[in-house]
C-alpha cells in the first residue's frame, strides 16, 4: 500500500500554553486571534473612504462596540446549531455538556446565524446599515474560518475521508484508524478561509463595499460552495454518517446559502452604488 510514503501527522499538544491553572487551547485560541484580527481589519477598512465612496457608514467607536455582540452571536449560534444540528439526541440526554464549551463542538452554520441576529439587532439599535455591517462582517470573517480550522488540524479533529495512499499529502490520524486520509481541514482552511478573504479583498479594493450587501452576498454564496466542496474530502460527524443521497450535514446546510447568497449579490448589483451628496456652493 505504499505507506510508507504517507506522512506523519504531527504530534500536537492541544494546549497551547498554560498561565498557573489556566490553560489556553489552540481552538480557543483560534477564535480569539480570529476575532482580534477581524477587528483589527475592520477598522483599518472604515478609515479608507475612498472604499466607501466617502465617509463609512460605520464609525469606529460603533465597530468596536459590535465586537462584543459579534463575539457573543459566534459561541451561542456556534453551539447552539452544533447542539441541534449535529448531536441532538446526546444533548437532550446530558443537557450540562451544552456548557462544556472545551471540549469542542461548534457549528459554522450556526455561528453564521448567531452572527446574522447579531448584525441586525445591533444595525437597528445604532441607527445604521444592516447590509453595510454585515458586509463588514463578512469581509474580515475568512480570517477566522482560517485560523479555526487550522486548530481542527492540530487538534487531530474533523479528519478527511479515506484517500489513495499514494496521495504524496495523505495522513494516518491519530483517532482515525490505520487509514490513510485527506487532511481535509487544510483544504477547508484553503478555500473557506484563505481563498475567500483574498477573493472578497479584491471584490473591496474594487469598490464593492460602495454596493451594500455585494460583500455579505459574495461571502454566503462563495462559502456555501466550497464547504460543499470541502464535504466531498470531509468525513462525516459519526454520529450522523451520510444523509439522503450522500449528502452531508454540512452540504444540506450550505445549499440554502448558494440561493440566499445568489439573491443578495443581484439585488446589490441592481440596486447600484449610493451616488455622492452633492452640496450647494
Amino acid at each position: 500500500m505504499m505507506l510508507f510514503l504517507l506522512i506523519d501527522f504531527p504530534k500536537f499538544k492541544p494546549i497551547a500554553f498554560e498561565i498557573g491553572p489556566f490553560a489556553i487551547r489552540w481552538y480557543a485560541l483560534g477564535y480569539i486571534c480570529g476575532i482580534t484580527f477581524g477587528w483589527f481589519y475592520a477598522r483599518s477598512l472604515l478609515k479608507k473612504q475612498r472604499l466607501w465612496g466617502g465617509p463609512a457608514p460605520i464609525s469606529l467607536v460603533q465597530i468596536d462596540d459590535f465586537i462584543l455582540w459579534v463575539t457573543l452571536g459566534i459561541i451561542v449560534g456556534g453551539r447552539t446549531g452544533y447542539v441541534l444540528f449535529y448531536n441532538l439526541p446526546f444533548f437532550v440526554e446530558h443537557p450540562a455538556a451544552i456548557f462544556k464549551l472545551w471540549e469542542g463542538g461548534m457549528s459554522f452554520h450556526g455561528g453564521f446565524l448567531g452572527c446574522v441576529v447579531a448584525v441586525m439587532w445591533f444595525a437597528r439599535k445604532n441607527g445604521i446599515s444592516i447590509l453595510s455591517l454585515g458586509d463588514i462582517t463578512c469581509g474580515v470573517a475568512p480570517i477566522g474560518i482560517f485560523l479555526v480550522r487550522l486548530t481542527n488540524f492540530i487538534n487531530g479533529e474533523l479528519w478527511g475521508r479515506p484517500a489513495d495512499p499514494g496521495l504524496p499529502w495523505a495522513m494516518i490520524f491519530p483517532t482515525g484508524g490505520d487509514v490513510p486520509r485527506h487532511p481535509s481541514q487544510l483544504y477547508e482552511a484553503g478555500m473557506e478561509g484563505l481563498l475567500l478573504f483574498i477573493v472578497l479583498a479584491v471584490m473591496i479594493r474594487m469598490g464593492a463595499l460602495k454596493r451594500p450587501g455585494l460583500i455579505l452576498g459574495s461571502f454566503i454564496l462563495i462559502y456555501g460552495l466550497t464547504r460543499i466542496i470541502g464535504e466531498h474530502f470531509r468525513e462525516p460527524d459519526v454520529q450522523l454518517g451520510y444523509l439522503w443521497g450522500g449528502l452531508t450535514m454540512g452540504m444540506l446546510l450550505s445549499i440554502p446559502m448558494l440561493i440566499v447568497g445568489g439573491v443578495l449579490i443581484v439585488l446589490a448589483v441592481r440596486r447600484g452604488a449610493p451616488q455622492p451628496v452633492k452640496t450647494v456652493q
